[in-house]
This record gives structure tokens, sequence and C-alpha cells, in this order.
């Protein structure tokens, strides 16, 4: 199962925040240390804080910051509320499905069961699970790394 670019986004964000617990963020480091779209993050930034996952606020002190500790942000909720229309098939869509052995296909099945086993697993981690190595991510997140961005020279140390 391959995650959306919103999924992939939302995961990083909450990862970045992690890393540097008790502090906040702006969308512009966020953007800048992943090298990715600024107004993809705002959109991602904007459905985490309706989701209560993050604390958004405006204003010179603004930025982003975790709405509750990593210890309780669920891996496996997260990708389901951001995953609404990932769906494995076509089949699973009765309304555009225009599979002709869907009536007595089997696959469907086990793509379900895969789709479950996917869920289970991410349900048994949290974003503390996937971020005791903070010094690790501060290194490649917090110090722009040589290189590292398209296009852009590297920085001298």
């Amino acid at each position: 199962m391959r995650l959306t670019s919103f999924t992939d986004y939302s995961l990083r964000v909450l990862l970045y925040l992690a890393a540097r617990p008790g502090n906040r963020a702006t969308i512009g480091e966020i953007a800048g240390a992943f090298d990715i779209s600024e107004n993809h993050l705002m959109k991602v930034a904007h459905f985490l804080g309706k989701a209560d996952f993050l604390v958004t606020s405006r204003g010179k002190h603004g930025g982003l910051s975790l709405a509750r500790p990593a210890e309780k942000i669920n891996l496996g909720q997260l990708v389901r509320l951001t995953e609404t229309r990932a769906l494995p098939a076509e089949c699973f869509d009765r309304h555009t499905n225009r599979c002709v052995i869907a009536p007595v296909c089997q696959l469907k099945g086990a793509l379900m069961e895969a789709v479950k086993a996917f869920n289970s697993v991410l349900d048994r981690y949290t974003l503390a699970d996937i971020t005791g190595n903070r010094d690790a991510l501060g290194k490649i997140l917090f110090i722009d790394p040589p290189s590292r961005h398209r296009g852009r020279a590297a920085r001298p140390a």
C-alpha cells in the first residue's frame, strides 16, 4: 500500500515536532528541513490542527506544536484519517468499479485482509515509538546537511 503525499507530509510534520518536544516550529522551517512545498504543508497543518494533532498559533511567537504528547499520537489513527479515499483496488468503490470479474473475484478478500494487517501494525505504534532517536533526527533536520537540498549549494560548516 502506498501512502498519499498528504499522509507522508502529515507524518513528517509530526516527526519534526516530536524530535524537539516542547518547541514550536514554523511551516517554513519544516518545509525547509524536508525540502517540500510550504503550500502543501499549510494544508497539512490546517488538517492536523482541526484533527487535534497540532496546536497552531499565529503572530510573532506563533508556529506549530504537538497538541498532545507523542505517546498519545497513534500512527494507525493518523493514517486512517489522512487516507480516507485510499482503496487498494478499483473494486472497493462500488460507484466507480468497472471490473468485469468483480462479482466472482476472490482477490478483493485478500486485499482487504492486507489492508487490515497494514492498519493493525500501524495501530501498535505511536509517534514516540518512531522518534526515540531524537539526536539522530536532530542532526539531519535541524542542521542543514551539505548538498541535501536539490539545486541548492552546500552551506559552509
